[in-house]
């Protein structure tokens, strides 16, 4: 066991053993005729300084196209969450099952195009070899976990989308926007996990 995947571990289930109102979702705007379940995968680097594997989608792709994302994609019949994000994040980034160890599954995520995703939790050895499917990845990244967790860190904003006006979080990292999916679901996590106290 490392320290890092305790701490995280003992955070997870203390943070999931309580009630939280108020969680972020699209539920409202969800395209009810085009659901799909599917999964990703919160990847953090066993490191003095834990870091979130990150990825930034190719530009030609239908859903999402040029948005950071977590590796992940559609759950496949016969498939549970864990299983779809294990098998993405090597689709994607490379990344053996074996290198990954779980720490749980998190708050679903309703999109408003219609994805209903399972964020898994887990650690990820900080020296990981990463091959990236230029396919499926344009490039990917590392961001720190303390300012992913960290709720002043991202900026609040609204849109008129869908007839009605929407919230959403977003932050630079290093010429990298995150918002939209990733942002909400960095900041459902920080309310289930105290990583960030002051």
């Amino acid at each position: 066991m490392s320290a890092l995947f305790d701490r995280l571990t003992q955070l997870f289930e203390q943070g999931h053993a309580r009630e939280v109102e108020g969680l972020l979702s699209d539920a409202r705007f969800a395209d009810l005729d085009r659901t799909a379940d599917a999964a990703v995968l919160i990847a953090v680097t066993e490191s003095e300084n834990p870091t979130v594997l990150l990825t930034q989608r190719p530009r030609t792709m239908r859903d999402h196209p040029g948005q950071v994302a977590f590796p992940g994609g559609k759950i496949d019949a016969g498939e549970d969450a864990v299983e779809a994000a294990l098998r993405e994040a090597w689709e994607e980034l490379g990344i053996t099952r074996e290198a990954v160890r779980v720490i749980g599954t998190t708050d679903r995520y309703q999109t408003g195009t219609g994805f209903d995703i399972t964020p898994v939790l887990a650690t990820v050895p900080a020296d990981l070899p990463i091959r990236p499917d230029p396919r499926e990845v344009e490039s990917w990244f590392e961001a720190p976990l303390e300012h992913l967790l960290d709720r002043k860190r991202w900026s609040e904003n609204e849109v008129f989308w869908k007839g009605a006006m929407r919230r959403y979080y977003e932050m630079d990292h290093e010429g990298y926007r995150i918002w939209g999916v990733t942002a909400a679901i960095c900041i459902n996590l920080s309310r289930r996990l105290a990583w960030v106290t002051r």
